[in-house]
């Protein structure tokens, strides 16, 4: 499946996409402007990272590509694609519950913390893209 090589991107939708879990160099696209807001993404192999605004948005661990991103009243959705199992860790609203859906799966209702951080554990391995919704309740 094909990466997004220029790390972050706006699609017409008005989601965006960013990461590129292929790349074995550390690469950063700083200062993008996407509906009013200042983004900043590191990606390679290892980490790639989101942040909207000098705030955490995305973590994973390794590395991956994520697809359609997008963040509204309702929650985040977003489609992840790597070559290993990741770690994702998502920033939300703090001191909030999600419930979790992962390739149309549901995987609880879970808690962020203080900081509005909620981890989760995605298989990508040969799975190609998978699906992940955060449902505010």
């Amino acid at each position: 499946m094909a990466v997004v090589e220029e790390l972050l991107r706006s699609e017409s939708s008005g989601d965006i996409s960013f990461g590129n879990h292929e790349l074995a160099q550390k690469a950063k696209l700083e200062n993008y402007e996407h509906a009013g807001d200042i983004y900043k993404v590191k990606t390679y192999q290892a980490i790639t990272k989101l942040e909207k605004n000098g705030l955490f948005l995305y973590e994973s661990v390794p590395g991956t590509s994520v697809y359609d991103f997008c963040e509204n009243e309702q929650g985040i959705s977003f489609a992840a694609e790597g070559d290993q199992d990741a770690q994702i860790t998502i920033g939300a609203d703090s001191d909030a519950e999600y419930e979790v859906i992962v390739a149309g799966e549901s995987a609880g209702v879970m808690k962020t913390n203080l900081s509005g951080k909620l981890s989760i554990s995605v298989e990508l391995e040969g799975a190609g893209r998978v699906a992940v919704k955060l449902i505010k309740k």
